[in-house]
């Protein structure tokens, strides 16, 4: 085995997340390496908001800075993807004592390295509803979260494409960004919506629109309409949605990671610094939850790296302590 590959960490995505805890770990003096397949889940945006200092950069420029960032600090990224992973349980790395590391990770290129404590950082991927028209908009006037995209949107002529009753609830955020919003059942019937969502709905003037759509109507690379299976058109400039998230958890399932389930998909039990139920392995950013926006995945970041340097420093001492 040559020296270069050692580490003492190996995160697995090199988005918010992952390069937060690489710059931590880098900061620590930590040898770390960042493997990043390159797909960001914001991708699709021109800009990301709510991140104070930052609020409006394009993704793009944010990964690029943070790239920049976590090499001033000795940290090195690959671009190839993780294609497996084990964990030697005697603790020693390969088992023969050397301390080569607890994680054996394979990557698409053919290379593997060893780490003592592994991050995955792989976020999610959004499956959006088999829509003519909606994926090719997704980012742009075709929109999942008001945070993110709301003060850009504010006051057009807004839609809300349902994917389940839950779209409910999407319909009645929008409002808070403009008061002309359609709530789209598409394949939802109106019996799902209870009570108290209709009078919801009512009160913040939302109008509901049953039946199924159809495509979307684009003038001059722009929406400008919904158009139903009946033929009817709705004119509306944005258009939100609910993708379904489906978590990148490949790599801690093949680890033994306890998951838990949730309405948006498995996720791994995690305590509050991000440690999943194997020893040594973390999760941050998109891949422990959700709900992680992109200052939220990079705190995630953040916290696991400063917990994994301490783990490490500790466990350097006890075995110091031993001999």
């Amino acid at each position: 085995m040559t020296e270069n590959t050692r580490y003492e960490v190996v995160v697995v995505g090199g988005g918010a997340a992952g390069l937060s805890a690489a710059l931590v770990l880098g900061r620590a003096r930590r040898r770390t390496l960042v493997v990043d397949a390159g797909e960001p889940r914001n991708a699709p945006s021109a800009h990301m908001q709510g991140y104070l200092s930052r609020d409006g950069v394009s993704p793009a420029e944010f990964l690029a800075v943070g790239r920049e960032e976590i090499a001033r600090y000795g940290v090195e990224l690959v671009r190839d993807r993780v294609v497996d992973a084990t964990r030697d349980a005697s603790g020693d790395g390969d088992g023969n004592g050397n301390g080569d590391g607890d994680f054996a990770v394979v990557l698409a290129g053919g290379r593997t390295v060893r780490a003592r404590q592994l991050v995955v950082a792989t976020g999610l991927k959004d499956e959006l509803p088999p829509v003519p028209g909606l994926a090719e908009r997704f980012g742009r006037d075709v929109l999942h979260c008001p945070y993110c995209h709301g003060w850009e949107s504010r006051d057009l002529p807004t839609g809300v494409l349902a994917t389940s009753a839950l779209s409910v609830h999407q319909a009645l955020m929008v409002t808070q960004w403009s008061k002309d919003v359609r709530l789209f059942l598409h394949e939802v019937s109106e019996s799902e919506l209870t009570d108290q969502d209709l009078r919801r709905l009512a009160a913040a003037g939302v109008t509901v629109v049953p039946g199924e759509v159809a495509e979307l109507v684009l003038t001059d690379d722009r929406l400008t309409g919904v158009r139903l299976a009946d033929g009817t058109v709705h004119a509306r400039e944005v258009l939100y949605t609910a993708p379904r998230a489906v978590p990148r958890n490949d790599l801690l399932v093949r680890l033994g990671a306890e998951l838990r389930e949730t309405p948006f998909g498995s996720y791994p039990v995690i305590d509050e610094r991000g440690l999943t139920s194997v020893p040594g392995l973390w999760a941050a950013g998109n891949a422990s939850g959700f709900a992680e926006q992109v200052v939220n995945a990079a705190s995630r970041g953040y916290r696991a790296g400063a917990a994994i340097n301490g783990e490490l420093l500790m466990a350097d001492l006890d075995a110091a302590v031993r001999v």
